[in-house]
């Protein structure tokens, strides 16, 4: 079953800090539940209760769709080196986007990129932290560059136009509010 705590702890939020994955869980009332690995320097902990996390532009949005509808969220840190430990912060979120009023403050924890599409901020209700004694040992060999560089390449046109075509609704069909909330009109 695991330890159940109301936030998290110091030693919960070294472990966070170490982290080079993590994993994200949504769901709306009905239809598809989506889990999403997440990399990069791209989550923080502002305090015991709260995450924030940047989500990169990406093929699909079923994060920021799902929260619209139900904002549970389940953020899920696994050792892979080291000891073993899981450990889950389950919670509400909110998803922030370019053109709401705090998204200049909560971009600026982050590295820029052309990519940031929202943000999000957990707050977190549970901690479970288990043993995670059969999650497999893997080596870091490095973040991926991929989508830097092909973001790099889609400037900040390409990247709307992308957002018009790929993630405005979810595999369920339910809206993402990616073009209204980031100032953006349906077509050019």
């Amino acid at each position: 079953m695991g330890q159940l705590f109301g936030g998290l702890s110091p030693r919960h939020v070294a472990f966070i800090e170490a982290q080079k994955i993590f994993f994200v869980g949504t769901a709306a009332g009905e239809g598809t539940v989506n889990v999403s690995p997440k990399g990069g320097d791209s989550l923080r902990v502002l305090d015991a209760n709260t995450l924030s996390w940047l989500n990169l532009t990406g093929s699909g949005n079923e994060s920021a769709a799902h929260v619209l509808h139900n904002p549970r969220m389940t953020v899920m840190f696994c050792a892979f080196e080291g000891a073993p430990l899981i450990l889950r912060a389950y919670g509400r979120a909110r998803v922030l986007h370019r053109g709401d009023g705090d998204w200049a403050a909560a971009l600026a924890r982050f590295p820029p990129s052309v990519a940031a599409r929202q943000i999000f901020l957990l707050d977190i209700e549970r901690v479970q932290a288990s043993c995670g004694m059969s999650v497999p040992l893997f080596d870091y060999q490095g973040d991926r560059e991929d989508l830097a560089n092909w973001s790099a390449r889609q400037g900040q046109e390409g990247i709307a136009a992308y957002w018009r075509k790929k993630n405005q609704v979810s595999l369920d069909g339910l809206e993402s509010e990616i073009l209204v909330r980031s100032g953006l009109p349906p077509d050019p």
